[in-house]
């Protein structure tokens, strides 16, 4: 199925970032793509740099994919929960917090990679097989409401803002 793009009023301002970071009209590109484009940018990372940072109190590259992961996991268990007609709202998290209790730095990069390709393949799989309305129920998270629809362009959006920071930030100063 095509999507096409949610509207303002299917999710809370803070998502237009990751929303307006997925290009055209249809998110599957973004979804089916970006675990290649996680394993590419992180595969060329070299056991000794895992554990980077590029300023004091950043994450290292380990955290960073972690925190893609943790990503992953919360948003397509909203979508989940909100396709199936969840009418509870569920929480935020504290992206922070999640990296710290994900003790990520003693998981190699190499896993952390493979574990995102995992879960973003099981959200496409869950996500590929509902039907319009489904698509298009709101639940609320973070004590907003949110789409399906969203939470899909949420997903490439999100990954797509780290990728570019990893590309931004964390390469140019491992590299100075």
């Amino acid at each position: 199925m095509e999507s096409t793009r949610p509207q303002p009023t299917e999710y809370a301002p803070f998502y237009e970032t990751y929303i307006a970071l997925v290009p055209g009209t249809d998110v599957w590109p973004a979804l089916r793509g970006q675990a290649a484009e996680v394993e590419r940018l992180f595969g060329g990372i070299g056991a000794d740099d895992e554990t980077f940072r590029y300023a004091p109190n950043k994450w290292t590259f380990r955290d960073v994919a972690g925190h893609l992961i943790d990503g992953e996991r919360i948003f397509g268990a909203r979508a989940f929960c909100f396709s199936r007609g969840e009418q509870a709202p569920l929480p935020s998290f504290d992206e922070n917090v999640y990296v710290v209790a994900g003790k990520y730095g003693g998981v190699p990069l190499r896993e952390l990679v493979a574990e995102f390709a995992s879960v973003r393949a099981a959200n496409i799989a869950f996500l590929s097989r509902l039907e319009e309305e489904r698509w298009m129920r709101v639940g609320t998270a973070s004590s907003r409401p949110i789409s399906v629809r969203a939470i899909a362009y949420i997903l490439a959006g999100h990954v797509q803002h780290h990728l570019g920071i990893v590309e931004e930030r964390y390469l140019p100063a491992m590299r100075a």
